[in-house]
């Protein structure tokens, strides 16, 4: 959303000049290729430093360019695998990937997050830089902060691996009938838990009584929460749970969240229509500025929709573009808009 989109065949020295020329008007300057491929198209920091003297020049590949892993291909499910988080998943067993294209949504945000800081750095030096955000280090950071664990020290006090979130029963807990998320965290809402949940003599268990004995009980623990709940509806567990100030919710499909209550009221969900496709479903912005709020201005755009448009605006004539079309130096998208999904 919110972009325009432009083709051009860098192997040709008119889309690279054109490339260079839209640079130099360019705060920021963000690519996924690795850093062998960018170099041999002639588009390294340098270059694009020459252009542009301040511009934050953002590199984002799977691995560091530095290491032995430096010039080998990447994808999501190699850098879940590689980084740990797929054993981490099902520890012991088959390693399993996250039903999510999350190590590519986490690197994207971590991008964003290393621009803010390189333009944050030139507003007050007027400096630019590059800066490399590969996707194997930053899951990697992702995974550590709570799975180090016993390798945090040295020599190792243990395994990695976090066990609360590794406890096989840490998960959505069933009821009569249905299923809901419950995590008490304190040491009054666990008291309070085991009360409401029917199982008082818990309360007294000596593996429960702080959260470190919780912690080395985890598994246990969990087990007993898993049977408690197990006896009433999910409508009677969340209010008792609500009452009691516990954090719990339903466990919602996802088909339903378009239905959300919730979702509704704050306007999260935002509906565009697209001349060939119809009414389009898309997710609003989580962030909410109350100067700045965030506006949807465009759909997504076809590949080379604007191509020809930002030529122009990057100064070059009719006669110029047309032989770029002719030369296949850039590609101005006509067709039909492809499925979204």
């Amino acid at each position: 959303r919110n972009k325009r989109s432009i083709v051009l065949d860098l192997k040709q020295d008119v889309a690279r000049d054109a490339l260079l020329r839209l640079a130099a008007g360019a705060d920021v300057f963000v690519h996924n290729m690795r850093p062998q491929a960018i170099a041999r198209l002639g588009l390294g920091y340098e270059k694009l430093a020459a252009a542009r003297p301040d511009i934050i020049y953002c590199g984002s590949y799977g691995f560091r360019a530095s290491g032995p892993y430096g010039n080998k291909a990447a994808f999501d499910d190699m850098i879940q695998a590689a980084s740990g988080l797929a054993a981490l998943q099902n520890r012991g067993a088959a390693p399993r990937y996250v039903t999510s294209a999350i190590v590519d949504k986490i690197t994207g945000m971590a991008v964003v997050n290393a621009v803010l800081m390189a333009l944050y750095h030139r507003e007050r030096s007027g400096q630019g830089q590059c800066v490399e955000v590969p996707m194997f280090e930053t899951m990697v950071n992702f995974n550590m902060v709570e799975h180090l664990y016993g390798r945090t020290y040295e020599p190792a006090r243990g395994r990695t691996g976090y066990p609360r979130t590794l406890s096989p029963d840490r998960r959505p807990y069933a009821t009569k009938d249905g299923y809901i998320g419950v995590l008490p965290y304190t040491d009054r809402q666990w008291q309070a838990f085991f009360v409401l949940a029917g199982r008082p003599d818990l309360a007294a268990d000596p593996r429960y009584q702080s959260m470190n004995k919780r912690l080395v009980n985890i598994d246990a623990l969990y087990a007993d929460v898993s049977k408690a709940l197990a006896t009433q509806s999910s409508a009677q567990r969340l209010e008792a749970l609500d009452a009691a100030n516990i954090p719990a919710m339903p466990v919602h499909d996802p088909d339903a969240l378009a239905q959300d209550a919730h979702l509704l009221a704050g306007d999260f969900w935002q509906i565009r229509n697209e001349p060939e496709l119809g009414d389009l479903r898309f997710p609003g912005p989580a962030a909410h500025f109350s100067a700045t709020p965030g506006v949807f201005r465009r759909l997504p755009p076809r590949l080379g929709e604007h191509s020809v448009e930002i030529l122009a605006e990057a100064g070059y004539g009719e006669e110029d573009i047309d032989a770029m079309l002719a030369a296949g130096a850039t590609l101005q998208h006509h067709g039909h808009r492809l499925p979204i999904g």
